[in-house]
């Protein structure tokens, strides 16, 4: 307005009175502090000047006050868990409230964060879950709250205890012979105490890191130190550091530098130690060589001492190569298969380190100089044989029997063309397989042991047997009734060059069954008294002195059930009849 009048104010009808809470600004505002629910209703504005009156009016309403209810905290949990962050409020009914939360003063952007954050809170309720609770998550979260008319905050601090971060500033001196100093500075303890240090130990022969045996000590405030015991000399280790709370063991330290430890004398012997065998004149001796993490230092070998049972001095020799697992020693006045004292020890650089326990080992024995005597052969079919001879003595002062070789060839071959079978032990039969039918061949038998063979026996010759037939049985024809199932076939004539058939061999078996029964008959048919009450699988073969001949196809005899006739106004049950089908061997056979 111009010029500048009065401007008033009034409530309903009556004018407003100024007081502490209610004045009147410069500018013609009103300005009312504290508000109540009475000060709620109808503000008109008044404006007068000389040249006339203008008025506005508007109604106040007032809200109730939003207010959190949830208090500010502090919140600890364990690295997994699941907790729920609470941010509750009351508010008037009337006003809708949205609900924001912030992680370390970021926004929080939920369905991102790899899931780990979720709402859960209803409409006066703006709770949030984090699942699965990682170190990373540990902070401050502040849930902020808005209506129309005013908004407010709260902050709480989430302390997320784990198991300690990896120590740092691993360090290796004072290395010896067995021993190694380490020294680390503590990694973060993630809101839960260091207990204990875990300290492990590799080496290039290990398969992985393996916890080492130590002494601790601490060296001062954060730095701590460890004597790594009970390694092994001349070995190159590493070693890295883990710490445990009462969260759990945590992730280790970074591997040390590789360090090697000093030399020192050899302290461990072969195993194994044993031999035999060899030329004649000849003592071997064979051992497991040591590793070379056990080895102490460069220069490794070993020393190989033996004496004839009885004598006082011991002879020695000196095996240069740490991977050497045998020694020989010839001489012609060695006896066959004398016992010898043996020991084997070890040495490097540093000098001589222990013997091994002392066993016996025998020189090199005699091949045979036998035969065996009375070799007989039987043919048991068209591929099969068995030989059969006069053991020799098992064992004597200068050779030992390990066993038998029999070689066996076609009479048309020579015997440069023979096969060879081994037997082991003392036992005086064998059976040769998988030979021709209807051939005849040579058979010889000679022993043997470690030094070689001996002397062939006479040759003796066998015949095989005819081949069985090669023709299946056919026109089989069966009959089925509830109880029993009767079979019949022809009977297989053999060819002229075929063993002659003594007999048949029927297997069946029902459908679910693994493995079929066997039933042996000397005639062309076969009762079987078996409950059909489900299908059968049936085959033949003829059976002959050269073996089992071809089998029947596979023959399947399904469950017998009632038969029913059927006419054009009722069925009428009739007795379950016998039902026999043939199978022939012709262009119409049902197989």
């Amino acid at each position: 307005m111009s010029p500048q009048g009065m401007i008033s104010w009034r409530r309903g009808k009556e004018a407003l009175r100024e007081s502490h809470r209610v004045s009147v600004l410069d500018n013609g505002s009103l300005r009312i502090s504290n508000v109540t629910k009475l000060d709620a209703g109808l503000y008109t504005c008044v404006a007068r000047n000389q040249y006339g009156m203008a008025s506005s009016a508007g109604t106040l309403v007032v809200k109730e006050a939003t207010v959190i209810t949830t208090k500010a905290a502090q919140v600890d949990v364990t690295v997994g868990e699941s907790i729920v962050l609470p941010c509750q409020v009351s508010h008037d009914p009337s006003l809708d409230v949205k609900f924001t939360w912030f992680f370390n003063e970021l926004m929080i952007q939920f369905g991102s964060h790899g899931g780990y954050f979720e709402k859960v809170g209803g409409q006066s309720a703006g709770d949030i879950m984090i699942r699965n609770i990682q170190l990373r998550h540990a902070g401050k979260y502040t849930c902020a709250i808005q209506t129309k008319v005013d908004r407010g905050a709260i902050a709480i601090d989430v302390v997320v205890r784990g198991s300690p971060g990896p120590p740092s500033d691993l360090q290796v001196d004072e290395v010896t012979e067995t021993t190694s100093s380490i020294s680390w500075r503590a990694g973060p303890d993630h809101h839960s105490p260091i207990l204990t240090y875990i300290i492990q130990a590799r080496t290039s022969f290990s398969l992985g890191w393996q916890a080492a045996n130590t002494v601790p000590k601490l060296l001062g405030i954060g730095q701590l130190s460890a004597t790594v015991t009970e390694l092994n000399p001349w070995v190159e280790y590493e070693f890295r550091v883990l710490a445990t709370n009462a969260i759990g063991t945590g992730e280790p330290s970074k591997p040390s530098k590789k360090v090697r430890t000093k030399e020192a004398l050899p302290k461990v012997t072969p195993t194994r130690v044993s031999g035999g065998g060899g030329s004649r004149s000849e003592l071997v001796i064979t051992w497991e060589p040591v590793p070379e993490e056990l080895q102490c230092g460069p220069g490794f070998g070993y020393v190989v001492a033996f004496r004839p049972h009885g004598a006082q001095g011991w002879m020695q020799a000196a095996v240069t190569s740490p991977d050497a697992s045998k020694y020989s020693f010839r001489d012609d006045s060695i006896p066959p298969f004398t016992p010898y004292h043996v020991k084997v020890g070890v040495y490097n650089n540093k000098g001589e380190g222990p013997f091994g326990p002392v066993t016996t080992i025998y020189s090199a024995e005699e091949e045979p100089t036998e035969a065996p005597t009375r070799v007989r052969a039987r043919s048991l079919s068209s591929s099969e044989v068995e030989v059969s001879w006069k053991p020799l003595p098992w064992n004597t002062t200068k050779r030992r029997i390990m066993g038998y070789e029999l070689r066996y060839w076609e009479q048309d071959a020579t015997q440069d063309m023979a096969s060879v079978v081994r037997t082991v032990g003392d036992r005086a039969l064998a059976v040769l397989r998988e030979l021709d039918g209807s051939s005849t061949y040579l058979i010889s038998v000679r022993a043997y042991n470690s030094a070689g063979v001996g002397p062939h026996s006479s040759v003796v010759n066998i015949t095989t047997k005819k081949p069985p037939p090669s023709q299946p049985p056919t026109k089989v024809m069966w009959n089925a009734s509830n109880s029993k199932i009767i079979l019949q076939w022809d009977h297989v004539k053999a060819l002229e060059n075929e063993s002659e058939v003594m007999g048949y061999k029927v297997m069946y078996k029902q459908n679910r069954q693994a493995r079929p029964s066997v039933v042996e008959t000397n005639g062309t048919s076969l009762e079987l008294s078996l409950p059909v009450d489900e299908d059968y699988v049936v085959q033949i073969k003829p059976v002959s002195e050269g073996g089992e001949g071809r089998s029947s196809r596979q023959i399947t005899i399904p469950r017998v059930a009632g038969a029913h006739v059927v006419g054009a106004a009722w069925r009428t049950p009739v007795l379950p009849a016998l039902v026999t089908l043939a199978l022939a061997h012709t262009a119409r056979m049902l197989l």
